[in-house]
Protein backbone atom coordinates (compact mmCIF):
# COMPACT_ATOMS: atom_id res chain seq x y z
CA UNK A 1 0.00 0.00 0.00
CA UNK A 2 1.42 3.16 -1.22
CA UNK A 3 -0.65 5.73 0.95
CA UNK A 4 0.80 5.93 4.31
CA UNK A 5 3.43 7.96 6.46
CA UNK A 6 6.29 5.78 6.94
CA UNK A 7 9.34 7.00 9.53
CA UNK A 8 11.96 4.92 9.15
CA UNK A 9 14.88 5.07 12.13
CA UNK A 10 14.59 8.67 12.19
CA UNK A 11 17.22 10.29 14.02
CA UNK A 12 16.35 14.27 15.32
CA UNK A 13 19.02 16.39 16.97
CA UNK A 14 18.28 20.17 18.20
CA UNK A 15 20.84 21.95 18.83
CA UNK A 16 23.78 19.15 18.49
CA UNK A 17 22.00 16.98 21.29
CA UNK A 18 19.99 14.27 19.85
CA UNK A 19 16.77 13.63 20.84
CA UNK A 20 15.25 10.98 18.76
CA UNK A 21 17.11 8.05 18.55
CA UNK A 22 15.78 5.84 15.55
CA UNK A 23 11.85 6.43 15.50
CA UNK A 24 9.70 3.97 13.30
CA UNK A 25 6.29 4.13 12.62
CA UNK A 26 3.59 3.82 9.64
CA UNK A 27 0.30 5.42 9.94
CA UNK A 28 -2.15 4.62 6.88
CA UNK A 29 -5.34 6.84 5.81
CA UNK A 30 -7.79 6.37 8.39
CA UNK A 31 -5.79 5.16 11.26
CA UNK A 32 -5.53 6.71 14.79
CA UNK A 33 -2.06 6.37 16.49
CA UNK A 34 -1.74 7.67 20.57
CA UNK A 35 1.38 8.77 21.10
CA UNK A 36 2.44 8.69 24.89
CA UNK A 37 5.84 9.06 27.22
CA UNK A 38 6.98 11.16 29.76
CA UNK A 39 8.14 14.80 29.43
CA UNK A 40 11.25 14.75 27.48
CA UNK A 41 10.68 11.62 25.73
CA UNK A 42 10.86 13.55 22.29
CA UNK A 43 7.20 13.38 21.39
CA UNK A 44 7.39 17.48 20.31
CA UNK A 45 10.39 17.13 18.44
CA UNK A 46 8.76 14.03 16.49
CA UNK A 47 5.98 16.37 15.95
CA UNK A 48 7.93 19.27 14.67
CA UNK A 49 10.64 17.16 13.18
CA UNK A 50 7.74 15.87 10.54
CA UNK A 51 6.70 19.24 9.79
CA UNK A 52 9.93 20.97 8.95
CA UNK A 53 10.52 22.80 11.72
CA UNK A 54 14.19 24.29 11.02
CA UNK A 55 15.87 24.00 14.54
CA UNK A 56 15.15 19.89 14.95
CA UNK A 57 17.74 18.59 12.23
CA UNK A 58 17.17 15.17 10.69
CA UNK A 59 20.69 13.37 10.86
CA UNK A 60 19.10 10.25 10.08
CA UNK A 61 16.33 8.08 8.68
CA UNK A 62 13.74 9.13 6.17
CA UNK A 63 9.89 10.33 6.30
CA UNK A 64 7.88 9.46 3.35
CA UNK A 65 4.45 10.71 2.62
CA UNK A 66 2.46 8.50 0.42
CA UNK A 67 6.01 7.20 -1.08
CA UNK A 68 7.81 10.74 -1.29
CA UNK A 69 10.43 11.49 0.85
CA UNK A 70 9.81 14.66 2.56
CA UNK A 71 12.37 14.57 4.97
CA UNK A 72 14.34 17.66 2.87
CA UNK A 73 11.25 19.73 1.93
CA UNK A 74 9.95 22.99 3.30
CA UNK A 75 7.04 23.12 5.56
CA UNK A 76 4.96 24.68 3.22
CA UNK A 77 5.63 22.01 0.70
CA UNK A 78 4.97 19.23 3.34
CA UNK A 79 1.08 21.20 3.91
CA UNK A 80 0.76 21.49 0.16
CA UNK A 81 1.61 17.46 -0.14
CA UNK A 82 -1.46 17.07 3.02
CA UNK A 83 0.69 17.03 6.26
CA UNK A 84 -0.86 19.35 8.97
CA UNK A 85 0.54 19.93 12.56
CA UNK A 86 -1.98 21.20 14.81
CA UNK A 87 0.05 23.18 17.85
CA UNK A 88 0.38 22.54 21.30
CA UNK A 89 0.59 26.70 22.28
CA UNK A 90 -0.64 28.37 18.88
CA UNK A 91 0.24 32.18 18.44
CA UNK A 92 -2.04 34.59 18.58
CA UNK A 93 -1.93 37.22 15.63
CA UNK A 94 -3.89 40.45 16.16
CA UNK A 95 -5.68 41.86 13.11
CA UNK A 96 -5.83 38.71 11.59
CA UNK A 97 -9.41 37.38 11.39
CA UNK A 98 -9.44 34.04 11.56
CA UNK A 99 -11.92 33.38 8.45
CA UNK A 100 -9.65 35.52 6.57
CA UNK A 101 -6.39 33.09 7.85
CA UNK A 102 -8.14 29.97 6.77
CA UNK A 103 -8.92 31.32 3.75
CA UNK A 104 -5.04 32.36 2.61
CA UNK A 105 -4.08 28.98 3.91
CA UNK A 106 -6.87 27.22 1.61
CA UNK A 107 -5.80 28.90 -1.41
CA UNK A 108 -1.97 28.64 -0.69
CA UNK A 109 -2.84 24.15 -0.44
CA UNK A 110 -4.93 24.40 -2.90
CA UNK A 111 -2.78 25.98 -5.20
CA UNK A 112 -5.81 28.11 -6.66
CA UNK A 113 -8.67 31.26 -4.99
CA UNK A 114 -11.58 29.70 -3.53
CA UNK A 115 -14.69 31.95 -4.31
CA UNK A 116 -15.20 33.78 -1.23
CA UNK A 117 -18.91 32.70 -1.02
CA UNK A 118 -17.48 29.45 -1.40
CA UNK A 119 -15.29 29.51 0.90
CA UNK A 120 -17.80 31.09 3.66
CA UNK A 121 -20.55 28.06 3.06
CA UNK A 122 -17.76 25.69 3.59
CA UNK A 123 -16.40 27.69 6.90
CA UNK A 124 -19.88 27.63 8.44
CA UNK A 125 -20.84 23.90 7.47
CA UNK A 126 -17.14 23.23 9.71
CA UNK A 127 -17.91 25.77 12.38
CA UNK A 128 -21.70 24.17 12.91
CA UNK A 129 -19.84 20.52 13.29
CA UNK A 130 -17.82 21.80 16.04
CA UNK A 131 -20.64 24.14 17.14
CA UNK A 132 -18.95 27.49 17.24
CA UNK A 133 -20.36 30.68 16.65
CA UNK A 134 -20.28 32.16 13.18
CA UNK A 135 -18.85 35.28 14.81
CA UNK A 136 -15.69 33.38 15.71
CA UNK A 137 -14.34 33.60 12.07
CA UNK A 138 -14.31 37.46 12.79
CA UNK A 139 -12.05 37.18 15.65
CA UNK A 140 -8.29 37.53 15.29
CA UNK A 141 -6.62 34.41 15.41
CA UNK A 142 -6.09 33.44 19.01
CA UNK A 143 -5.81 36.78 19.93
CA UNK A 144 -7.19 36.67 23.76
CA UNK A 145 -8.90 33.11 23.00
CA UNK A 146 -9.13 30.60 25.83
CA UNK A 147 -7.39 26.96 25.75
CA UNK A 148 -10.05 25.70 24.88
CA UNK A 149 -10.95 28.12 22.21
CA UNK A 150 -7.36 27.40 20.82
CA UNK A 151 -7.99 24.42 20.72
CA UNK A 152 -11.28 24.66 18.51
CA UNK A 153 -9.58 27.21 15.94
CA UNK A 154 -6.93 24.22 15.32
CA UNK A 155 -9.35 21.77 14.98
CA UNK A 156 -11.32 24.07 12.48
CA UNK A 157 -8.32 24.57 10.18
CA UNK A 158 -8.03 20.97 10.13
CA UNK A 159 -11.77 20.69 9.05
CA UNK A 160 -11.08 23.37 6.33
CA UNK A 161 -7.91 21.89 4.76
CA UNK A 162 -8.78 18.08 4.96
CA UNK A 163 -5.01 17.58 5.11
CA UNK A 164 -4.30 13.96 4.58
CA UNK A 165 -2.06 13.28 7.54
CA UNK A 166 -2.98 14.83 10.93
CA UNK A 167 -0.21 15.13 13.73
CA UNK A 168 -1.81 16.95 16.99
CA UNK A 169 0.74 17.69 19.62
CA UNK A 170 -1.19 17.58 23.01
CA UNK A 171 -4.45 19.07 21.03
CA UNK A 172 -6.04 18.06 24.88
CA UNK A 173 -3.85 20.05 27.39
CA UNK A 174 -5.94 22.47 29.35
CA UNK A 175 -9.54 21.53 28.09
CA UNK A 176 -12.29 21.31 30.25
CA UNK A 177 -14.99 18.18 29.94
CA UNK A 178 -16.74 20.30 27.11
CA UNK A 179 -14.38 21.49 25.25
CA UNK A 180 -12.37 18.07 25.02
CA UNK A 181 -15.77 16.31 23.58
CA UNK A 182 -15.93 19.10 21.52
CA UNK A 183 -12.20 18.83 19.86
CA UNK A 184 -12.67 15.04 20.31
CA UNK A 185 -16.04 14.67 18.21
CA UNK A 186 -14.19 17.45 15.38
CA UNK A 187 -11.18 15.09 15.08
CA UNK A 188 -13.76 11.66 14.81
CA UNK A 189 -15.51 14.01 11.86
CA UNK A 190 -12.24 14.14 10.13
CA UNK A 191 -11.11 10.62 10.64
CA UNK A 192 -14.74 9.24 9.57
CA UNK A 193 -14.85 11.47 6.74
CA UNK A 194 -15.27 10.69 3.00
CA UNK A 195 -11.43 10.70 2.48
CA UNK A 196 -10.11 9.06 5.66
CA UNK A 197 -7.19 10.52 7.46
CA UNK A 198 -4.06 9.48 9.04
CA UNK A 199 -4.18 10.68 12.75
CA UNK A 200 -1.19 11.09 15.28
CA UNK A 201 -2.82 11.89 18.38
CA UNK A 202 0.05 13.15 20.76
CA UNK A 203 -0.98 13.39 24.38
CA UNK A 204 0.29 12.83 27.71
CA UNK A 205 -3.26 11.58 28.72
CA UNK A 206 -6.00 8.79 28.53
CA UNK A 207 -9.02 10.55 28.90
CA UNK A 208 -9.42 12.34 25.27
CA UNK A 209 -8.85 8.61 24.52
CA UNK A 210 -12.61 7.85 26.32
CA UNK A 211 -13.58 9.85 23.48
CA UNK A 212 -11.16 8.92 20.37
CA UNK A 213 -10.55 5.17 20.08
CA UNK A 214 -7.17 4.97 18.81
CA UNK A 215 -6.16 1.68 16.38
CA UNK A 216 -2.55 1.80 18.00
CA UNK A 217 -0.61 3.64 20.81
CA UNK A 218 2.89 3.66 20.80
CA UNK A 219 4.56 4.63 23.84
CA UNK A 220 8.27 6.63 23.61
CA UNK A 221 10.74 6.86 26.06
CA UNK A 222 14.69 8.33 25.74
CA UNK A 223 13.90 9.54 22.25
CA UNK A 224 12.90 5.86 20.97
CA UNK A 225 9.25 4.22 20.34
CA UNK A 226 9.98 0.96 23.39
CA UNK A 227 6.31 -0.45 23.51
CA UNK A 228 3.38 -0.40 21.21
CA UNK A 229 -0.44 -1.86 21.51
CA UNK A 230 -3.70 -0.75 21.66
CA UNK A 231 -5.80 1.36 24.23
CA UNK A 232 -5.58 -1.35 26.71
CA UNK A 233 -1.79 0.03 26.93
CA UNK A 234 -3.10 3.50 27.34
CA UNK A 235 -5.00 1.89 30.27
CA UNK A 236 -2.35 0.38 31.73
CA UNK A 237 -0.14 3.72 31.70
CA UNK A 238 -3.01 5.12 33.29
CA UNK A 239 -3.19 3.38 36.33
CA UNK A 240 0.38 2.31 36.85
CA UNK A 241 2.26 5.82 34.87
CA UNK A 242 5.08 4.99 32.97
CA UNK A 243 7.57 3.39 35.23
CA UNK A 244 7.22 -0.34 33.54
CA UNK A 245 7.73 1.09 30.25
CA UNK A 246 10.31 3.03 31.25
CA UNK A 247 11.99 -0.30 32.60
CA UNK A 248 11.66 -2.26 28.94
CA UNK A 249 13.39 1.06 27.01
CA UNK A 250 16.05 0.92 29.27
CA UNK A 251 16.80 -2.99 28.42
CA UNK A 252 15.75 -2.23 25.03
CA UNK A 253 19.28 0.54 24.81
Amino acid sequence: MKDKLVIKNLHVSVEGTEILKGVDLEIKPGEVHALMGPNGSGKSTLANALMGHPKYKITKGSVRLDGTDISELSPDKRAKLGLFLSFQYPKAIPGLTVSSFLRTALNSIRGEKIAVIDFHKLLREKMAQLKMDRKFGMRYLNDGFSGGEKKRAEILQMLVLEPKYCILDETDSGLDIDALKTVADGINTLKDSGKPKGILLITHYYRILNHITPDKVHVMVDGKIVKSGDKKLAQQIEENGYELVEVVGERKK
